[in-house]
Order: C-alpha cells, then structure tokens, then sequence
C-alpha cells in the first residue's frame, strides 16, 4: 500500500479516523492497538499476518496478538461505526452481497473445509466468508461479514457419536460460538442485513462476541447479488418482506409465467374441495422468455466509464446490449394472491450482439416504472467489489490472517475494512500526500 514515510504523513489523519471509528472500545491502550494494527495492515509488505507487521511496526507480535485474540473488545460497534461513516461518505446505491475464499494449507483454522469457493474456481481446502458490501461506482466498503460453517463443523449435524465429539473438541480449539451452526450463505446475508437495518435498540454496547442483537439502523438499499444468492428463492422472498428490492443474477433454467398470464378457476365438479384458481399453461425457462422477446426488444446501453481507451472507443464505454420484460417467476416457495395470481418482477438478460442467444439473466423487483438504464447499471455493479477484493486483499491482507480462532478472525477482517474505509478517504481528500 503505502511506505513508512508516507504513511507518517497521513498518520495524524489515520489517528483521528481511527478514534472515531474505535469510540466504542473500552480502553484508550485498545483504541492505540487498533491503530497500531490498522497502520500495520496500510504499510507496504508482503504478509499481512502479526508477526510480519509487528516487526515492520517496531513493536513486540506478542501485544498485536493478544490485541486480536483474546483483549475483551466488541469488532461489531467497530463495523457499525465504519458502516454509518459510509453512508454521508460514499452514499451507496446498493448493497451487495457476496463470498469470497480464504485458501488455508492446514486443518487447525476456524471453519476451514474442503468446500466449493467462487474465488478458488474450484473445490478448495478454505474458509468462506460470507459479506455484505456497501457499494457505489466510485467505491464500496466491505461493512458486514461472517464466517460460513460448513457442516463438517457442526456436531449438531454429524450422527456419529465419536465424530461429533471430536468436532467439538474442534469447534471448542477454535473458539466457535455455541450459537454458530451451519446455516445457508444466503440465510448469513439476511442475518446480517438484519443487523444492519434494524435500530438501534439500546445504548450500551456489548464487549462479549454473540451478546445482544443492537441494530445499526442504516438506510433501506436494494441488494445485488450473484446466482448463487439470486437462485434462492427463499432469499428473495426473504428481502421481499423485509421491504428491500432487489437485482440478482439468476439461472436461466429457472420458470416463469409472462406478465399477463392470467390464473383460471376450473369448474367446479359439486365433489371435494372446490378446485383453486392456476395458470392454465405451463411455465417457461427464463431462456425461453427471453429468446421469445427478440433480439429486437434489446437496446444498447452503456453503464460505465473503463479505463481503456481506443480509437474505435474514445470514451472507454463499457456497453452491451440488453432487454427487460415483466414476468411471474414460479416456484413453490412463492406465495401466490388469493386470485392464484404470482407478483410480477423484471427479467433483465444481457443479450450482446456477436451472440446467439442472452449470456446473463437477472430478477428485479425495482419498481416497473424503472429504467432499463438504471436495471442494467444496478446489474452489473458487482465490478465494484471484484476491483476492491484486489485492495483488500492484495493490499490490506484480509486474507493473511493465520490465527486459529474465530474471534481473532472477526476482529483482523473488521481492522481491513477499517484499513479500507481510511483508503476511501484518502481518494476523497485532495490534500491527501500518500497514495490509497
């Protein structure tokens, strides 16, 4: 990230951000390793993990670590406050969830498992932390995470007797929360958007991870997410009835009535239960709606400004071109209005013209009256967390963390997102001396 030299001239900045964000740690000597740890995570360097940045730093590992495993300090009111900065600082648009894998060569890791990670492109041995990012086009701040349990995890789910004690004997090596059991990924964004947008209820903030359920009362955003989130009806409806829209990508296999299907009541026979009303005809596949609405219903649209120019391509558009229409997803998770008629929701898919058939499919349930232009943007400003994963783990060392509890997790990932939230602020103030 940045030399010594230069993080010297930005250090009375760094301070006075740290001690805003670090308000709620009980001691002034935890507040000054916060900082500490922060400065070492900005400093240029190959690791990240303690005992690299400590000796970079100056000062013993042995005071970072107890700072990050076991001091009695709450990482959440840390989160909460980085997350209220974020919203007068970057005023995001949306927010995202995502996962990301945390490659690991041994067993003794909090959570770590041979599991699927996105960032791998493969079967892994990995921890997955799952995140829900505040995001613009001009920046995001990862503000929310948690630490996937796989099943291997949790004894709860293992029959074997003698397997199941061995895992607790793990989870408790580890520092596993009782409370922490295997749960879906996109059961873990909800809890934590609950978290995010619920209010804040009390004025004391816990200094035990797992303790209370204080809210941090942000703005309502709509959620963007990929298919792995998008697939999942259940998610869907999950953000449906906390009153949050959405615009996630989906697969394309998934059904579908069009938007004015109507449902029809059979007659009715005088025998058993009166029949209810349904759609007379069979759903179709995304694929097929939209391959059904031409490539003549697309339009191009540019949805940002890259960085490379050409001559074909002076202003470095990125465009393509794009279609939205109204349909009635299907699936049993979907309650259906007493007519048994299903809520209608967009069908975005990015149909570019040197191509057969769409290559991408989103959902939405931004209002109807909504822009193709804002659909598509909202669509793809995932690109936003995949150029700062780069950041934050490159640079700051998210994934360099080699502890083995879970706390210590927590608390390294909540410093990193510190760590980025000052490199936002750094690009936002013109007087700023050091790169960020």
């Amino acid at each position: 990230m940045v030399t010594p030299e230069q993080i010297e001239k930005v250090r009375p900045q760094l301070v006075v951000f740290a001690e805003r964000m670090l308000e709620d740690l009980p001691r002034s000597d935890q507040r000054a390793k916060g900082e500490l740890y922060v400065r070492g995570l900005l400093t240029d360097g190959a690791r990240k993990s303690m005992q690299p940045m400590a000796e970079r730093l100056g000062v013993d590992h042995q005071g970072l670590q107890q700072f990050i495993t076991s001091s009695t300090w709450d990482y959440r009111s840390v989160r909460a406050n980085v997350a209220d900065w974020a919203v007068d600082a970057i005023n995001p648009d949306v927010y995202v969830v995502d996962d990301s894998g945390f490659a690991k060569d041994g067993k003794a890791s909090p959570l770590v498992a041979r599991q699927y990670s996105g960032t791998l492109g493969k079967v892994g041995n990995c921890q997955v932390g799952v995140s829900v990012q505040m995001v613009t086009d001009q920046a995001s701040v990862a503000a929310n995470w948690r630490l996937f349990c796989p099943p291997s995890w949790d004894d709860a789910t293992i029959e074997d007797p003698a397997l199941a004690e061995q895992t607790r004997a793990r989870r408790a090596r580890a520092g596993i929360p009782e409370e922490v059991r295997h749960r879906e990924k996109w059961r873990l964004a909800l809890d934590m958007l609950d978290e995010m947008l619920n209010p804040t209820t009390t004025t004391e903030s816990s200094n035990e991870p797992g303790e209370g359920a204080d809210g941090w009362a942000l703005p309502k955003r709509p959620v963007v997410g990929d298919s792995g989130y998008g697939d999942a009806a259940e998610f869907r409806l999950g953000l449906t009835e906390r009153g949050l829209s959405y615009v996630l990508q989906v697969d394309p296999t998934a059904i579908a009535h069009t938007a004015d299907a109507t449902p029809v009541t059979p007659a009715f026979s005088g025998r058993g239960r009166p029949p209810k009303p349904r759609y007379p005809d069979k759903p179709s596949t995304f694929r097929e709606l939209a391959l059904a609405a031409g490539r003549g219903a697309c339009r191009r649209i540019t949805w940002r400004k890259g960085s490379k120019k050409t001559k074909t391509n002076p202003t470095a558009a990125i465009r393509s071109h794009f279609l939205a229409i109204r349909i009635r997803p299907a699936s049993r998770h979907i309650p259906r209005q007493p007519d048994g008629s299903l809520p209608a929701e967009w069908l975005i898919a990015e149909w570019p013209p040197d191509k057969p058939e769409p290559v991408k499919y989103w959902l939405s349930t931004m209002p109807p009256t909504t822009k193709l232009k804002t659909l598509v943007r909202l669509a793809k400003i995932r690109w936003r967390i995949e150029h700062d994963y780069r950041e934050l783990k490159t640079g700051l060392g998210l994934d360099h963390f080699e502890g083995r509890s879970y706390l210590g997790w927590h608390r390294h990932v909540t410093l990193t997102v510190l760590a980025q939230a000052f490199c936002t602020l750094l690009r936002s103030d013109p007087k700023a001396d050091a790169p960020a």
